[in-house]
């Protein structure tokens, strides 16, 4: 390299001002920016820093040195494409159920539904509960992806609480994911922490639901002072969405049909769960006997990207059925829906490029030095090492693997006067700070639910941030309460 920076907390402080600089200074795309910020992150990154960083993972030194000396457009359009990999179908699928919703009038049946149920001065506070209960089995953007087109259309029935809807369905679902399993992080926790499933789900749901009540009071003082209305979008335009909205209520599909697309995925997936975590194939299921194939159906069904595939093709068929297989409606239903999820999937793996450049640069491995001798005691210790590295580059899931690497053996060899849990419930919380430009999450959030990145940097991160730290004083008041030890 020219001009290289030995110092990775340089080197990703810089790069945050490329991108920040460049969405809110340049008013640049967020997918150019993200961009231009993992070339200039990758730019500055020297080969020892990468050949580090690539022998961290596990990588021997013939593929550390392959991996540095790969040229750096290589290396940021594997990174790009490896987080396109891992959401492009999801995303894609999403947008299809969630305008089949839309245009078949499903997503007005479950609004009214629920409206009879809550209320419409509750309606808020249904969406909290059921993006936290159904985060746990469920990725926190397919929770998105899926409860979006029924926020918007519960905003234009009520005409009010937009943003108050987004952010229970964000501040639900977050904290799910990163406190109970079995979603991948804490299933990595329990692993590496040595905490016993149950415990830990437990815990997790104890923890979350007190979180998310403090989540959802800023959501509501947020609310009432940005208001942020309901804003036209290619694949939900506001007329479409109020002509659907004064339909009567005999012409709207049943109410069983219209949650399909959302319950088929929500099952499969939670099945699936189940079985992996508590269903040894090895040793229960023999092999070519009737549990073996029926595990194996399982198994098959309930990867998310099929799981999402199957409730694509239940909305489709609601749609077609509902509009008496009209092939022009659904024709355009289906591009518009791909091609709004094509924005999404670019920004989406720039920002997964961007985060993985600055992994590179080895800033995790810089982070545990300078914790090593840190003197706090571990809860607050695993909180902000977890927050530093979240900030740093964006996932959250790597944020709980870092943390636990550097704190398992501290956790399991000292002789604690409160139970491992509370480290990795701590661990957890730490995860949701702070979110922004280079995490997936916040881009998903921005752009399906039409935030500008000024309003989700004041709404969205606010909220997340606080139900983080929020757990973090609960946990501390828990270990001290209650051991468990």
């Amino acid at each position: 390299m020219l001009f290289t920076i030995e110092n990775p907390l340089l080197i990703v402080l810089l790069g945050m001002l490329f991108v920040i600089g460049g969405i809110i200074g340049l008013r640049l795309h967020a997918f150019l920016a993200l961009l231009i910020g993992a070339f200039a992150v990758a730019f500055i990154t020297s080969s020892e820093a990468i050949i580090i960083y690539a022998t961290g993972k596990g990588m021997g030194m013939e593929a550390a040195q392959n991996l540095a000396d790969t040229k750096i457009g290589l290396r940021i359009a594997n990174e790009f494409g490896r987080t396109c990999g891992k959401i492009g179908i999801l995303i894609a699928m999403a947008s299809i159920i969630g305008k089949c919703l839309l245009e078949s009038g499903g997503a007005e049946k479950i609004v009214r539904a629920c409206l009879k149920i809550s209320g419409e001065k509750r309606a808020p506070i249904t969406f909290l509960g059921s993006s936290f209960f159904i985060g746990i089995p469920v990725f926190f953007d397919t929770v998105f992806y899926l409860m979006v087109p029924l926020a918007k259309a519960m905003a234009m029935k009520i005409g009010k609480n937009y943003l108050l809807l987004i952010l229970a369905i964000t501040a639900g679902a977050a904290m799910s994911n990163s406190l109970v399993p079995p979603t991948p992080g804490p299933l990595f926790l329990i692993g590496e922490l040595d905490i016993p499933i149950g415990l830990m789900m437990l815990g997790g749901i104890i923890v979350g639901i007190i979180t998310i009540i403090t989540g959802y009071a800023f959501a509501v003082w947020a609310n009432k002072k940005w208001i942020i209305p309901l804003r036209d979008s290619i694949d939900a335009p506001l007329d479409h969405i109020k002509s659907l909205s004064t339909q009567d209520d005999r012409r709207l599909p049943s109410l069983w049909f219209s949650v399909s697309p959302i319950l088929i995925p929500i099952l499969l997936i939670s099945i699936k769960a189940v079985a992996d975590s508590f269903i040894d194939v090895k040793f229960h299921v023999s092999e070519g006997g009737p549990l073996y194939y029926l595990y194996s159906i399982i198994d098959f069904f309930g990867e998310k990207n099929i799981a999402l595939v199957c409730g694509a093709i239940a909305a489709l068929l609601l749609l077609v059925l509902h509009k008496k297989g009209d092939r022009k409606v659904i024709r355009d239903s289906v591009q518009t829906a791909l091609m709004s999820a094509g924005i999404i999937i670019l920004i989406t793996s720039a920002g997964g490029a961007f985060g993985g450049m600055l992994q590179q640069t080895g800033i995790s491995n810089k982070l545990s030095e300078m914790t090593s001798e840190y003197q706090m005691t571990l809860i607050p210790m695993a909180f902000l090492i977890t927050a530093i590295v979240r900030t740093a580059q964006g996932s959250a899931t790597v944020a709980m693997i870092t943390a636990s690497g550097i704190l398992s053996g501290l956790a399991t060899s000292q002789n604690l006067e409160f139970h491992q849990l509370y480290i990795g419930l701590a661990i957890g919380c730490g995860s949701k700070l702070i979110p922004w430009m280079n995490d997936s999450g916040f881009w998903i959030v921005c752009k399906m639910s039409n935030l500008t990145e000024k309003e989700a940097l004041k709404t969205f991160s606010p909220t997340l941030t606080i139900m983080g730290i929020t757990g973090l004083i609960v946990i501390i008041i828990g270990a001290k309460l209650f051991p468990l030890v």
